[in-house]
């Protein structure tokens, strides 16, 4: 914090804005918990005393998070430097949000990653350098399988397998029918290539118990978040009577979620989203807890524009056990609000060289997809009425 009087330090946050923007999937996406027609997304701008700008950006899938980043987070965030990511997070917990952080996580992650891309700015650092350097050159994607059309997948899937990925994610928890009909369409067409599930918590104990006996045969990388997401003992129960590695996705959302998943023995593999943890340090101390005892980590992906894929990126080449590719579902997105959107090739990303996150925004593009309402996040609007149950099955 500056001293009242004084002039600035040159990487004080001296002003910020945001925008939210909804990015237009090529086609609506089809999971267990809604369709999803675009990604809602907000974008953070902090400036700099020193002149420089950064830009962060995070999920907005619900109403109170935009309120949140206005009326809390970016205040506080305008007394700080952007050194002091650590102190930044613990007084938005402080603000009354440790009694409440999945409420702040959202909104405070899109500020924290501003912070990290002005100082890397500042510095001439890529981020990956400040943060111990880089472990790993490139970075491993799993394409990613959505919809119930076995026909569907099949051609999705040979598409993914011809542009190079070596990771496959299949989508299920939508029926018992196509639990079974997802998982081997797709295993038919990629062979011994690592396939992985997501159930997005629609099973009961019971039927995972169930349903795993039956997708023993398509030998999955893992299951993930396959029970509710609070029952942590669930999951325990589920790692000692079967072979599928669990993962959890939406259990993990914070610091404390990952520590009681790893004090409970509850999972062999932990998915962490910056967004959902509160930023990118957060993120790296999540995957160190994970560490410490052997479980590898990946990430989560929720239609990721320029900003939060190549942090993403970031994040993947500096954590040495996040080891497994990475979710994303640019490969839906109908265009990014960047000057130039990262590129998949040969299913991976290549890691960014130039100073901060290594994107420079669009700003027609960020005026251009502005949008003042969320839509859809967990809904479908063809069947008015309906909402997901948790666990549905």
């Amino acid at each position: 914090m500056e001293t009242p009087g004084t002039a600035p330090h040159p990487l004080q946050i001296v002003a910020a804005r945001h925008w939210k923007v909804a990015m237009p999937f090529v086609s609506a996406l089809e999971w267990g918990s809604g369709k999803r027609p675009a990604a809602t997304r907000l974008i953070v701008e902090l400036t700099l005393a020193n002149g420089q700008v950064g830009y962060g950006e995070t999920i907005c899938l619900l109403e109170f998070i935009e309120p949140v980043l206005v009326n809390t987070i970016l205040p506080i965030a305008l007394q700080y430097r952007v050194t002091d990511v650590e102190h930044f997070t613990r007084h938005v917990f402080g603000a009354g949000y440790y009694h409440h952080k999945r409420a702040a996580v959202m909104a405070m992650a899109a500020v924290e990653m501003a912070m990290w891309d002005a100082l890397g700015r500042s510095t001439g650092l890529p981020l990956y350098a400040l943060w111990g350097g880089a472990y790993r050159q490139q970075v491993p994607v799993a394409a990613y399988l959505i919809g119930t059309d076995a026909r569907a997948l099949k051609i999705a899937a040979q598409g993914f397998v011809d542009r190079g990925h070596q990771s496959f994610k299949v989508k299920i928890g939508m029926t018992p029918a196509s639990d079974l009909s997802n998982v081997e369409a797709v295993r038919s067409v990629v062979g011994t290539l690592d396939l992985r599930a997501d159930v997005n918590g629609a099973w009961t104990p019971g039927t995972a118990r169930r349903m795993l006996e039956r997708l023993r045969p398509y030998d999955l990388q893992y299951i993930e978040q396959p029970l509710e997401l609070d029952d942590l003992q669930g999951h325990v129960e589920l790692r000692r009577v079967q072979p599928v590695p669990v993962a959890l996705d939406e259990s993990a959302y914070t610091l404390a979620d990952v520590g009681n998943i790893v004090r409970a023995g509850a999972a062999d593999v932990i998915l962490l989203d910056p967004h959902e943890i509160g930023g990118l340090w957060q993120t790296i101390k999540a995957a160190a807890v994970a560490e410490a005892v052997g479980i590898p980590v990946t990430l989560h992906s929720g239609g990721e524009l320029g900003f939060s894929q190549m942090a993403y990126v970031h994040l993947a080449a500096s954590i040495p056990n996040l080891s497994i590719a990475i979710d994303s579902e640019r490969s839906y997105l109908s265009d990014d609000v960047v000057t130039e959107p990262p590129c998949l090739r040969d299913g991976m990303f290549a890691l960014p060289q130039d100073p901060g996150l290594g994107v420079a925004a669009d700003l027609a593009k960020l005026q251009h997809y502005q949008t003042n309402r969320i839509r859809d996040a967990y809904l479908d609007a063809s069947r008015p009425g309906w909402f997901a149950t948790k666990p549905a099955y």
